[in-house]
């Protein structure tokens, strides 16, 4: 009896394991299963019932097909039990499916939709097929994209509008939600600065915000000629077509988000030096860099702000990227020539950097 006991307790052992690898094995499932609730506008569906729907109401206004009701009450099994959704029961115990945090989120103007799009597009998901083969070549070409595509991910959204469209959208759709938290949470960043160039800015999402919240600030954006030529007009914005590897226009204030976590800190060293040759006035004029970015390690400590930067920091490998840790930041900051630097972790995953020269 007692060796079934203990044969018993290394069974359930060996299937713990086996689910554990299961869990791990189907974790794109999920990711596969939010993006066809954003391809069946699932979100938008609850949201014009007033933030809760049945399936048979969903189905209604969603883009389904009528014979997948039934594949569509799975998929939402999904997304419920993982939180993008929630679920109650109306009183003929018919299920009622409702928005949560996560899903009000992919709804109204502010909608992340568009980043959420781009992050889970196939070109983006693709290239992780082929991870394994990646680390046996040796650094720092092809990158993972590059590797699947033939292209990098630069050149493909150089050459393919519909692409350079699909990542511009994304982030200013990301800008206009951080930036409205970020002027909230550390507006003082901002304050005091006349002038400040959005370096890599895109179409301009984040200068604009700042634009709009500190009318005395002058913003403009640099970015490479392809991005420029589809900028947005009737701005309180300027768009500079410019390279930030070559030069950066002068301003008080140089802005950097989302940029240095694509770059090696070879290429990050040089666009601060850009930065602080170029840019910027001395310290004690008030210039400085201002960088939006994961600090790995800083911010909350719960799992799952742990768990999602260091999965972004993989992600960011298929273009070479790297997340950094204080340490790893602290280098390539002294390396440039700056000479002090403070960190502020008040967005979630990501902090403010102000870096000063």
């Amino acid at each position: 009896m007692a060796l079934n006991q203990e044969q018993h307790i290394l069974d359930q052992g060996l299937l713990d394991a086996q689910l554990e690898l299961w869990h791990n094995t189907f974790g794109y499932i999920k990711s596969m299963a939010l993006k066809s609730a954003l391809d069946l506008g699932v979100a938008d569906a609850i949201h014009q019932h007033g933030g809760a729907a049945t399936l048979t109401q969903i189905v209604a206004t969603a883009k389904l097909h009528p014979s997948k009701i039934s594949c569509l009450r799975r998929l939402m099994r999904v997304l419920t039990v993982s939180s993008v959704f929630g679920t109650e029961h109306s009183a003929d115990a018919e299920a009622v499916y409702t928005l949560t945090p996560a899903s009000r989120l992919l709804v109204g103007s502010a909608s992340m939709v568009p980043v959420m799009n781009m992050l889970l597009h196939p070109i983006l998901v693709s290239p992780f097929s082929d991870l394994g083969a990646w680390f046996q070549q040796e650094l720092p070409d092809p990158d993972l994209f590059k590797l699947k595509h033939g292209n990098t991910f630069w050149e493909m959204a150089d050459h393919d509008p519909s692409y350079n469209t699909l990542v511009n959208d994304g982030m200013v759709s990301d800008s206009r939600f951080l930036m409205d938290i970020a002027i909230r949470e550390c507006g003082g960043v901002f304050q005091g600065i006349g002038s400040l160039v959005d370096v890599a800015g895109g179409h301009g999402g984040a200068a604009q915000a700042i634009a709009k919240a500190f009318p005395d600030v002058k913003c403009s954006v640099l970015d490479l000629e392809h991005v420029v030529a589809k900028a947005p007009s009737g701005t309180d914005v300027e768009y500079i077509a410019g390279d930030m590897f070559e030069s950066v226009p002068p301003a008080d204030a140089v802005f950097l988000k989302w940029v240095m976590h694509d770059w090696s800190d070879e290429d990050c060293i040089k666009i601060l030096k850009n930065c602080k040759k170029l840019a910027i006035p001395p310290k004690d004029a008030g210039g400085k860099v201002i960088i939006v970015d994961m600090v790995v390690g800083a911010g909350p400590q719960d799992l799952k702000h742990k768990e999602t930067q260091l999965i972004f920091d993989l992600f960011i490998m298929f273009v070479n990227g790297v997340e950094r840790d204080e340490q790893e930041w602290k280098k390539i900051i002294f390396e440039a020539g700056f000479t002090d630097y403070k960190i502020t972790p008040v967005l979630g995953v990501r902090s403010i950097i102000e870096v000063y020269p």
